[in-house]
C-alpha cells in the first residue's frame, strides 16, 4: 500500500509532533504532507529527514512568523493538496489535517487530538484574548469561526475511521461530528524522563504562558502562600504579567531546553497543572520522573492521574478554577504527601509509553484495513 501522512503544520516539536514521530517509526516509507513546514534543519530527525510537500500558505508573507493568521485560508489549502497516488492516508488533525480530500477507494484513518478549537468549545476565550469579542472585527471572526465550524462538520464526512488521543476527546469528536472513534493515547517518553527519588522543595509547572493554561493562576495561588515556592518554566505572550505579579516565592525560568526540564520534573515535589487540556503530556513526564501531580479535575487529567482514593495514587485534583482551589489541593498535598510514591508515579506513567502507541495504533491501522477489505469481498 502507498501511505500518505498528513499533519496541520511543521514548527516546534510538540505533543502532535511526537505523535506524528511514531507514526512515521511504523510507516517509515510514508509520503508526509502539511500546510506549512518551518522546521529547522537540526530540528527534523524525528520526521526522518523527509521533505513534506506544503501548501501555498508556505509562500505568503510572514507564514513562518505568522502562519495562524492565515487560519481562514486553510480549509482551501488542505484540499488542495493532492494524495490521490495513495491507498491509505493517515491524518494527524488538531486543526484542519482532517480535511484533506481523499475518494471513494481510499482508507482515510484520523487521529485527532482536538475538533478545531477555535470553532468549537474554545470559540469565546479565542476571541476574548484576540480581543474581538466585541465591534464590527468581533462580527466578522464570528462569521468566520461559524463558517470555520460548517467545515469542520462536513469534512468529518472524509474521515473512513477516527482515533482520539482521550476519552474526553472522543466525547468532543462524537458531539461535534456525531462519529464514534477509538482511544488511543499519545506516546511519552519513559526512557529520557527517568524516575529520580530524591525530592527538593519546591513545585513545578510547565507551560506556554498563553491565558487557556491559567498559569497567571498558579502565581496569584502562590502569592498567597509564601512558604512554597514555585518554578514556572515556559515562554509566551503572558511571560512579562506573570512576572510582575508574581511575589518573591514564584521563580520564572523562561524557556528552558529539554535537559533542564527533565532535572527540574525530577526535583520537584510535585507538579502543578491548572488547565483544562485535551490530553497533557507534562503531568505524566513529571510522574514518569517520579513526581505526582496536582491538576484541574477536567480533561485528559482525568485519565492521565490517579487520584487518592486509588490503589497507588500519583495526585491530587482540584475542582475549581481558582486560587482558593488550588491552595486547599497544595494544603491536601502536603498532608498526603507520603501516599504518593515516585514507584507508583513511574509505574503510571509507562502505561503510555511510545512502544504501546505504536502497538496500539499500528493495530488499529490493521483492523480497519481488514474491515474495508472484508466489505469488498
Amino acid at each position: 500500500m502507498r501511505v500518505a501522512v498528513v499533519c496541520d503544520w511543521l514548527i516546534v516539536y510538540a505533543g502532535a509532533e511526537r505523535v506524528l514521530e511514531q507514526i512515521l517509526q511504523i510507516f517509515p516509507d510514508a509520503d508526509l504532507f502539511c500546510l506549512v513546514d518551518f522546521l529547522a534543519p537540526e530540528d527534523r530527525g524525528f520526521i526522518l529527514h523527509k521533505k513534506p510537500q506544503t501548501t501555498f500558505i508556505q509562500r505568503l508573507p510572514l507564514a513562518k512568523s505568522r502562519y495562524r493568521s492565515y487560519l481562514p485560508l486553510m480549509p482551501l489549502a488542505i484540499k488542495r493538496l493532492d494524495v490521490s497516488g495513495y491507498d491509505l492516508i493517515l491524518s494527524s488533525s488538531h486543526a484542519v489535517a482532517k480535511g484533506i480530500t481523499t475518494g471513494p477507494d481510499q482508507l482515510h484513518l484520523s487521529y485527532v487530538h482536538s475538533p478545531m478549537r477555535y470553532a468549537w468549545d474554545l470559540q469565546r476565550q479565542y476571541l476574548q484574548d484576540a480581543g474581538l469579542d466585541e465591534g464590527i472585527r468581533g462580527a466578522m471572526a464570528k462569521i468566520l469561526l461559524h463558517y470555520l465550524r460548517i467545515w469542520d462538520k462536513r469534512s468529518s464526512n472524509g474521515v473512513d475511521y477516527f482515533a482520539a488521543n482521550s476519552s474526553y476527546i472522543a466525547g468532543r469528536i462524537a458531539k461535534a461530528y456525531g462519529r464514534e472513534s477509538e482511544v488511543i493515547y499519545p506516546p511519552v517518553d519513559v526512557e529520557y524522563y527517568r524516575m529520580h527519588k530524591d525530592k527538593e522543595d519546591f513545585y513545578l509547572t510547565v507551560s506556554r504562558l498563553v491565558p487557556y493554561k491559567k498559569v497567571g493562576l498558579l502565581a496569584e495561588a502562590f502569592n498567597a502562600m509564601p512558604e512554597k515556592r514555585l518554578v514556572v518554566i515556559g515562554d509566551g505572550p503572558e511571560f512579562e504579567k506573570i512576572k510582575k505579579m508574581a511575589k518573591g516565592n514564584i521563580k520564572l525560568m523562561g524557556y528552558q531546553k529539554s535537559e533542564v526540564l527533565r532535572e527540574m520534573m525530577q526535583k520537584a515535589k510535585a507538579f502543578v497543572f491548572a488547565a483544562e487540556e485535551d490530553f497533557g503530556i507534562t503531568p505524566l513526564e513529571a510522574q514518569a520522573c517520579g513526581t505526582p501531580v496536582i491538576a484541574y479535575g477536567r480533561g485528559g487529567a482525568l485519565e492521565t492521574v490517579l487520584p487518592l482514593g486509588t490503589e497507588k495514587p500519583t495526585g491530587i485534583f482540584f475542582k475549581e478554577q481558582t486560587a482558593e482551589s488550588i491552595q486547599e489541593a497544595v494544603a491536601c498535598f502536603e498532608k498526603e504527601r507520603a501516599v504518593f510514591t515516585p514507584e507508583s508515579c513511574r509505574e503510571n506513567a509507562l502505561r503510555f509509553s511510545a512502544e504501546r502507541f505504536r502497538e496500539s495504533f499500528a493495530r488499529f491501522v490493521n483492523d480497519k484495513i481488514e474491515q474495508r477489505q472484508s466489505k469488498h469481498l
